[in-house]
């Protein structure tokens, strides 16, 4: 019965998103861990929650025309998903990458809806970017582009709306150009976006939220195998903020980092990357040079190979979608790994996730184990409301208890649980579902 309602609800899917394989794999991962709850909750099929929930409340679509420094006109494609707001105003990052569509933002925006519930915090999901490919541009040709990119994103959101986040190629830089044209042109100083300098209106704690939050969700983790982050062997992909943050914090809480990556390959060293030069990294603000830090500190550079083969009890994939496929899911089974957290959103495949689970290794889902980033974000717009700044400490400690909470959630909503084996994406799935659907059927149709 469960498999006939998950081929129909793969060709429904197809049918009404075609082209779309990000999205309708983040909807068929979901469904197949609430099938039993929609089965025995005739609520849930009466207001037809599914079907709402696989429907973003609107997609916006629109021209970026902006000049370049040699005086030419550029023109991008920009966009804004707000998927469901039931729990709150939207909230979500903005991302600028060649890569950028409509299914990859969708899909985004779903997984977003689900993860701000884990939250608790009142928060809708929402996502937003643009095909704007910031690589070899110049600061003034960036700026230009956010200001362009706002002069039509301004009348989308609001801080009782929607508020924008950063996210890949979006930093604190681009948000200050970002929030600075919204200013100006709302004529308003609110909380509209987050991730902002501290000096008007940011909060501590946000860039390094993802990653601390990934870390502090582990040791829930590891704590529920009656075990401790001490001596672990942690394989991380990526170099940006979430895998440099989470490598720190690792390290801090006395495990021992053994890989990084980025497109062209994979840093390696059996014996710990070093704090210090991670710390380099992010002093730089430039992409690091993962072949040139291996040569300076004596560890080993795999030219076009992925941190999955190599060694180590726990893998954070921190990367992109879908980077961990079924091979390197039975890689790190061989290998001995025994633990995984997503770092990014939907890193592992289906067929990754299904190895992983076979096997016994406990796996979380981004919209749980990376919740951290959304968690201070949301913490960031409560002080913007109160015109307050807390203390870094303060909110690193509300990072913790939060992080704490959706592990627990995720423990207690989970169905099927054997010899001690915990399926984090069926708890988190259930969870977040539960507090969503419960929010739509509550509102009525509409």
């Amino acid at each position: 019965m469960k498999q006939r309602q998950l081929d129909a609800l793969e060709q429904w899917l197809n049918e009404r998103n075609p082209n779309q394989p990000e999205f309708t794999q983040a909807v068929r991962e979901l469904y197949a861990d609430i099938t039993p709850l929609l089965e025995d909750e005739p609520a849930y099929q009466d207001a037809s929650v599914l079907q709402c929930l696989t429907e973003a409340d609107r997609c916006i679509e629109f021209r970026v025309c902006w000049e370049d420094d040699d005086g030419k006109i550029q023109v991008n494609r920009g966009y804004r998903v707000q998927f469901c707001g039931a729990l709150g105003p939207y909230k979500g990052g903005i991302r600028f990458h060649p890569s950028v569509n409509q299914s990859i933002l969708k899909f985004l925006a779903f997984e977003q809806t689900f993860k701000n519930a884990l939250t608790g915090l009142h928060l809708g999901g929402g996502k937003g970017g643009s095909d704007f490919n910031p690589r070899g541009r110049s600061d003034r040709e960036i700026m230009r582009f956010c200001q362009a990119f706002m002069n039509e994103l301004y009348r989308h959101i609001g801080q009782h709306t929607d508020v924008p986040a950063g996210d890949i190629n979006v930093g604190s830089r681009e948000i200050g150009y970002l929030f600075g044209q919204y200013r100006r042109l709302a004529n308003v100083f609110a909380g509209s976006l987050t991730g902002k300098d501290i000096e008007f209106g940011g909060s501590q704690v946000r860039l390094e939220a993802t990653g601390y939050g990934l870390i502090y969700f582990l040791r829930e983790m590891l704590s529920a195998s009656d075990t401790c982050i001490d001596n672990k062997r942690i394989a991380i992909s990526g170099a940006g903020n979430v895998a440099l943050h989470a490598a720190l914090k690792a390290i801090e809480c006395g495990a021992s980092v053994v890989t990084l990556s980025n497109s062209d390959g994979t840093l390696h060293d059996s014996n710990g990357i070093k704090a210090d030069a991670i710390k380099q990294i992010l002093k730089s603000k430039q992409r690091p040079d993962l072949e040139k830090i291996a040569k300076d500190t004596q560890a080993d550079w795999h030219s076009d190979k992925k941190p999955w083969q190599f060694d180590c009890d726990i893998a954070l994939p921190c990367a992109s979608q879908n980077e961990l496929d079924e091979s390197d899911a039975q890689n790190l089974v061989d290998n001995g790994c025994s633990w995984l957290a997503e770092g990014a959103n939907m890193p592992c495949t289906e067929k990754a996730i299904a190895v992983l689970n076979e096997s016994r290794v406990a796996n979380a889902p981004g919209k749980a184990s990376n919740a951290g980033g959304v968690a201070v974000s949301g913490l960031e717009m409560s002080q913007n409301a109160n015109f307050a700044s807390l203390p870094f400490e303060e909110l690193d400690e509300r990072l913790q208890a939060i992080m704490k909470d959706i592990h627990n959630q995720c423990v207690k909503h989970q169905q099927t649980q054997e010899n001690g084996w915990v399926n984090y994406r069926q708890g988190a799935n259930v969870a977040a579902f539960k507090r969503v659907a419960a929010a739509l059927i509550a509102q009525g149709i509409g």
